[in-house]
């Protein structure tokens, strides 16, 4: 299970933020709100997913418990700003809802296109993130919602720049993806020119937003795939505690903090002349941005249900009570990975999720996991299609992603109960600035 968290619940005072929303952090996932503070009363209730075949690990840090509940109608008040140091939905905290949607540009279309959608995109984005109409068009899916935490964070794939012309600006931290043993991907439902994750915490307003981008794209690019997912919602526990995946284990522990010193450089791009890479592997228009790998990894739900209690935890290597570590303590206390029992057997067996996709495990690979469960229905047969959409996000997918997966290919014990079906990697620009578009510095540069 995964032991590196999700973006979690900021104070207040971290998330009130500047009004080009830039906070103490400058994170660009800063929000502005009114009343009780739904971050501040809930912690980690956002965390969810496993690591999945990557990641480290990944859920929520757990912040102080508050026993307050959180009125329904703070919810839709949330507000995430738009313009910032960094794209909002890297680090915002997670979201109830999801979508995920890819496009690829249509024939004839290059550069000019590209950035009149980015133009249009950016501006429904941070209309309908401040709660306002989508402009003349809006079909009032939201009407009468508030922002809802929504952000939309837009990506380029490795084709974008081909077919714009751009092919020179292209990093090389987004070349393809290495082939793992655990894939059995659906190309049809992999990669893209153009993708944009949204996420809020009302199903509508979610809808609302990926309706208006799907409709905004015009004729200048269709839709390739489009996946849809959820988180627990925000009160639904009774105090503050990481969620629970599909599998019912509780999500990890460990994830890059903003507070961490290191966390900027592990998870964005840093600009040119503070990076040892600068000139070869980084491009000045990616200053600030992220790599977001995106992978359909689905449960076996139906084998995994079979195993006792204990089979699931040795597959893990955390308890599945509260997800605190076979070696002992709470779901906080840092894995004892020699500890044995009195057979002289490793308490956390040598093949568990969680002492393999531990950073220090992996040459200190780390990566930002914010992902979304997801259900499709049921196959003919009654297997359910479930799982987990993962996100992660890094400054590098080549010392992040990369390294973890091709050691889970090794021999993780979970890799018999999931399928990876689809898989991308974007890059995601930095945030635009007052009167930018995301990724005006690329196709005006």
């Amino acid at each position: 299970m995964a032991d590196q968290s999700i973006p979690q619940a900021r104070t207040p005072e971290a998330t009130r933020g500047a009004p080009d929303g830039s906070g103490p952090l400058d994170t660009g996932g800063a929000t502005a709100h009114e009343g009780i503070s739904r971050r501040r009363l809930l912690g980690t209730a956002g965390a969810t997913g496993l690591v999945l075949g990557a990641a480290g690990g990944a859920a929520g840090y757990a912040a102080a418990p508050s026993s307050a509940a959180t009125p329904l109608t703070s919810l839709g008040s949330e507000r995430v700003m738009f313009h910032g140091k960094h794209q909002p939905g890297i680090t915002t905290p997670m979201q109830a809802c999801g979508h995920l949607v890819a496009f690829d540009l249509a024939a004839g279309a290059g550069r000019k296109e590209a950035a009149a959608l980015l133009r249009r995109w950016s501006d429904t984005a941070r209309r309908l993130m401040a709660g306002e109409p989508a402009g003349t068009r809006d079909t009032s899916v939201a009407r009468d919602a508030g922002p809802s935490s929504l952000t939309v964070t837009f990506g380029f794939g490795h084709s974008f720049f081909g077919r714009t012309g751009l092919e020179e600006q292209r990093p090389v931290a987004l070349d393809p993806l290495p082939d793992f043993s655990s894939d059995h991907l659906d190309k049809s439902r992999s990669n893209g020119d153009l993708w944009v994750q949204i996420g809020a915490d009302d199903a509508l307003v979610a809808f609302h937003a990926l309706r208006a981008i799907q409709q905004d794209a015009g004729s200048a690019a269709r839709v390739r795939w489009q996946m849809n997912g959820f988180n627990r919602s925000p009160g639904a526990t009774a105090h503050p505690m990481t969620a629970r995946n599909l599998m019912g284990q509780v999500d990890g522990t460990r994830n890059p903090k903003p507070a961490d010193t290191d966390f900027e450089q592990r998870v964005f791009v840093p600009v040119p002349e503070k990076s040892e890479r600068a000139g070869k592997n980084e491009q000045a228009w990616m200053a600030n941005g992220s790599y977001a790998v995106v992978r359909r990894i689905r449960m076996l739900l139906d084998d995994w249900e079979t195993l006792s209690v204990k089979a699931q935890e040795d597959v893990i290597g955390r308890r599945k009570s509260d997800g605190a570590p076979l070696s002992g303590g709470i779901e906080t206390t840092e894995m004892d990975l020699e500890k044995t029992d009195k057979a002289g057997n490793l308490v956390i067996p040598i093949n568990a999720h969680a002492r393999i996709t531990r950073p220090d495990q992996n040459g200190g690979a780390a990566m930002v996991r914010r992902p979304f469960s997801y259900h499709d229905g049921f196959d003919a047969d009654g297997v359910p299609d479930a799982g987990l959409l993962f996100i992660c996000w890094q400054a590098d997918p080549l010392r992040g992603f990369v390294p973890v997966q091709r050691k889970l290919d090794r021999g993780d014990a979970l890799s018999r109960f999931i399928r990876h079906e689809a898989s991308g990697l974007f890059a995601v620009p930095g945030g635009a600035a007052q009167g930018e578009y995301v990724g005006q510095r690329l196709l005006e540069g």
